[in-house]
Formats: structure tokens, sequence, C-alpha cells
């Protein structure tokens, strides 16, 4: 199928629904081509492209992968740049979360929250590195205001998120000067879907202390991502925490 060769091609995994979702929509509009990644979603990942698709003729795909799969990262990419013949930015958005007790962490919560937020990343930028380099793109890692400021019952997951920043600032400095590599941190953006994770006075509680005194919406990481994949070459190796300002004195 054709499509516009000169536009820009941004693979978002995790991009069926919720934040990725919104992420996938707000690059498209600003002219990029998207590679809609899911693991489950397939009629909600292939109704978004088919929305996409209905304003911009070819312009959005699905793809699945089970992101736990290392060995299946590398033809993610692959079938990403057959399809579109370029790749310009990565943007590792899926992620798993949930509560693990010390003492009851188990290796399937570690194989599970280590391998989405952090392994496969790391493979996923690696797989995609030489063509970002060929079109001196960017990836976007989606990290978590708690990747430096633990939430407490979350241990797992915060190590991962923190080894997700971590690997943000190493990989800006192993693929420059082609590549840019960021993180984005959301702060209070969209509530779990699980409702017993937060209850209605925690979920007030971190409310009022954001100063905004407001929750965000996943528009604000959308925006937050596209500036740094179209408007920001002199930007690498930094978090931007979108949070309403609540990392200013957590």
């Amino acid at each position: 199928m054709s499509h516009d060769s000169t536009a820009p091609v941004v693979l978002v995994t995790g991009a069926a629904r919720r934040i990725g979702a919104e992420i996938a929509r707000g690059l498209h509009a600003a002219g990029a081509c998207v590679a809609i990644h899911y693991r489950s979603s397939a009629a909600e990942a292939e109704a978004l492209a088919a929305t996409l698709n209905a304003t911009r003729p070819n312009s959005a795909a699905s793809f699945a992968a089970d992101l736990l799969d290392t060995a299946a990262l590398p033809q993610l990419v692959a079938d990403v740049v057959a399809r579109f013949g370029r790749l310009d930015a990565l943007v590792n958005n899926a992620s798993a979360f949930y509560a693990t007790k010390v003492g009851a962490v188990d290796t399937a919560a570690w194989d599970d929250l280590i391998g989405s937020n952090l392994k496969a990343p790391l493979f996923l930028a690696q797989a995609a590195a030489p063509h970002l380099e060929r079109s001196g793109g960017c990836i976007i890692n989606i990290t978590d205001v708690h990747a430096e400021r633990p939430l407490k019952g979350y241990p797992l997951y915060c190590a991962a998120k923190a080894g997700l920043l971590g690997l943000t600032r190493a990989l800006a400095l192993e693929l420059g000067p082609r590549v840019r590599v960021n993180a984005v941190a959301p702060g209070a953006i969209e509530w779990p879907q699980s409702q017993g994770d937060f209850s209605p006075s925690e979920r007030a509680a971190i409310i009022d202390h954001t100063l905004l005194k407001s929750v965000g919406s996943p528009t604000d990481i959308a925006r937050t991502v596209k500036f740094l994949v179209f408007d920001a070459p002199y930007i690498t190796g930094q978090v931007i925490n979108v949070d309403g300002g609540r990392t200013a004195y957590l």
C-alpha cells in the first residue's frame, strides 16, 4: 500500500488503548505515520488504525507482539519497516502496573514487571537503533514520577521504571549523536483500570499534593511526546515530569 514516504514513522507500544492510543493520535495529527503495537487488544488497535486511515489513507497500521517474548522484538521492528519503509521514532509506552508486597514477590511478577517496563524497551531500542540512526530519529520512554520517588507497595514496579530512567540516559550516551533518547514521566494522569489500586481518599490525597490540584489527561502526555519527537532537536538524555507539579515537593 502506498503512503507518504516523507512522513516520519513512529512505533508506539501499547498503543491500542488509554495513554498509548492518545500518543498515537497526537503523533498522527502532527503528520506522522503510526505503527500501533498491541498484545491482546486487537479490536481496539484495528479500530484506531481504521480511524486514522480514514483521515489520511495508509498512514496507520496495527502490529501484534508479546513484548515479553524478547526473540520476537526484532521481527516487530522489521515488520514496521517493511510496512512503511523507514522508522523515525520509537515510543516505549507499554507497561504492566500492580502492587507487589515485599515478602510475596515471585519470579512471575519479576518477569512481567521488569520484562514490560525495562527489558522490552531495551531490546526494542536495540532492534530499532540501526533504523533510527539512518533517519536521525529518537526514542521516547514513558517512565513514571515514581522512578525517582518510590510509591509504597509497588517496589518492583518502581525499580523497573527506575531502570528505564537509567536506560534512557545510558542509551542517549550510546546512541548519540544521531539518535536522541528522552523520557516522559507521568504523574496522576489516568487512574489504573483496577479500581482497588487506589481508594477515593488516596486519590484525593494525590490530587491535593499536586501544585495544580487536578488530575492530568492522556493528552498532556501525548503533547509532551509530540514535542520531544518533532520540536526538540537539542534535547537528549532528559526526563520531563508531567505531574502537575507533584514532584516539586514530593
